[in-house]
């Protein structure tokens, strides 16, 4: 019996074309009873997501810090011993007991240009791995246009949103990940790498500075002396009582030391400049060229506990070479994620309206969603080379990461083979001042009874003079090879981090003591 429909339109409705086909017809499919599943839904898709995550897990390297060279239990080089404790690792300078050394190096933590370099390097470092961490998740977009069907007779506007979520699986999600964190650490040992290296800079160009001073006051001190030579002189050639070149070697004395200003006071102008620079000055300070008393450092004897293991976990260039590994293997597994198919989940949902028509379309208005699988077949081997190049590159990476502990163990040996010679120099020096000075007094008082004259007593007055001068330099030195110790170290402030940012910084050493 036709249907009201059918009468309604004169006569039976004819099969449409895209009817379906006689088999899938009700009366001809055999009904079949859908037992439910027993396994719970929430269960289902427990599982399947379990099965996700194993699979993104499959095929991830085996990220972990690198083996570390054996390393030697004690020091070879002679170890600094002394009743005092150990300068504070991070604040090490301040055993120079110097107020306005302190402020230098509060300065440029400050305004030093390198620093804030490193920083901002950092912060770039710090947003790529967090892109990395969010690379791996669902991305939605939108999108808009107009466009007419294929006989030009309406127009439509159609409006959709997409999602693509690529699945990172078989390690590609966390080999991204763990090579951006690599990055970061790297940035964080950098930047700390900086720090080292601009306190030990403005420590040893004060020292320099201080250093130059000092030998200029002991040069003027010298061209005292060489005035004094020089009087006498003339008086004993035109009384007839000394010989007859004293005249012309006081002059030459005199040449000597007025040529010996020119190296201290290029010393002075380049550390001048140098400090300038690293506190990020126009110009040096005015005070530091002037001509008054040298502020001359004080370093008392200390103990020194640190052994080589601590260099490790307080070098930072160790720290980016152990970064610098873990990196490469995380591009090991980078690139052996390519060797597996890349499989993403798409999604559509489209809105459609006919222009013309003034008039929603429903049979555009259809959700999609669906995996996309991209598997890899011929390349003709460019995913395997590309994986055993990364090995190469991992090797390498290792291999630097164990010179690199060696070169730092070296340095450090040679900071305190420096040290302790510096030490028994002036020491040895200053164990001839006081016999230098009693000849000083003796000639003093010789000339003063009329044994001996005044101009015989200025030869004993300027070996004095030298031996002050030796003992200063040698003192200087010490300084200079203690601030290379500490560098070898590492020792530098921690900088002041960010409560979200405070575990990217390296581990301090115990108050107090060295690393």
């Amino acid at each position: 019996m036709p249907c009201k429909a059918a009468q309604a339109w004169g006569g039976p409705i004819q099969p449409s074309p895209w009817a379906s086909p006689p088999w899938l017809h009700p009366a001809n499919v055999t009904p079949r009873v859908l037992l439910p599943s027993p396994i719970p839904r929430p269960l289902r898709l427990g599982l399947a997501a379990a099965a996700i995550a194993f699979l993104a897990g499959c095929s991830a390297p085996d990220i972990r810090r690198p083996e570390a060279p054996a390393l030697p239990a004690t020091w070879t080089s002679p170890v600094p011993e002394g009743a005092a404790a150990a300068p504070e690792f991070r604040a090490w300078w301040k055993a120079f007991h110097d107020p306005a050394l302190d402020a230098l190096v509060d300065e440029a933590l400050q305004k030093n240009l390198d620093l804030a370099i490193a920083a901002h390097r950092l912060r770039e470092a710090r947003l790529q791995a967090g892109r990395a961490a969010v690379q791996f998740r669902p991305s939605f977009g939108a999108g808009a246009r107009t466009l007419q069907d294929i006989e030009a007779a309406d127009s439509y506007f159609h409006a959709s949103i997409d999602m693509v979520w690529e699945l990172g699986l078989f390690g590609a999600a966390g080999s991204a990940r763990a090579s951006a964190a690599a990055d970061r650490d790297a940035a964080v040992a950098d930047r700390q790498g900086a720090r080292v290296a601009v306190v030990a800079e403005v420590v040893r160009n004060y020292l320099d500075l201080q250093a130059a001073r000092r030998q200029l006051q002991l040069l003027d001190r010298q061209a005292a002396l060489d005035e004094r030579a020089a009087r006498l002189a003339e008086v004993r050639r035109r009384t007839w009582t000394g010989a007859t070149d004293e005249v012309a070697s006081a002059g030459v004395q005199r040449a000597r030391t007025r040529a010996a200003r020119a190296e201290p006071e290029q010393a002075r102008a380049r550390a001048a400049q140098s400090l300038a620079v690293l506190l990020d000055r126009v110009a040096p300070d005015p005070a530091w060229y002037a001509d008054g008393p040298a502020r001359v450092p004080a370093l008392a004897p200390f103990a020194f506990p640190a052994l080589p293991a601590d260099l490790l976990r307080t070098r930072p260039d160790v720290q980016a070479a152990e970064a610098a590994v873990r990196k490469a293997a995380a591009e090991v597994g980078v690139a052996r994620s390519e060797l597996y198919p890349r499989i993403a989940i798409t999604g559509s949902l489209l809105y459609a309206y006919n222009l013309t028509r003034n008039r929603r379309t429903t049979s555009d208005n259809v959700p999609a969603i669906g995996p996309t699988i991209d598997i890899p077949l011929l390349d003709w081997g460019r995913r395997r080379m590309q994986v055993d190049a990364q090995q190469e590159a991992l090797q390498a990476a290792e291999l630097s990461y164990q010179r690199t502990v060696r070169s730092a163990v070296a340095e450090a040996e040679g900071a305190l083979s420096a040290l302790a010679a510096q030490q028994n120099r002036a020491d040895a020096l200053a164990q001839a001042r006081p016999a230098l000075a009693e000849r000083v007094r003796a000639a003093d008082v010789q000339a003063r009874l009329g044994l001996a004259s005044e101009y015989d007593g200025l030869a004993a007055q300027r070996a004095a003079l030298q031996a002050e001068a030796e003992w200063a330099t040698a003192q200087d030195a010490r300084s200079l090879a203690f601030v290379a110790l500490y560098k070898a170290l590492g020792g530098a402030p921690l900088p002041a981090e960010p409560p979200d940012a405070v575990t990217d910084a390296p581990p301090e050493a115990p108050s107090g003591e060295a690393p």
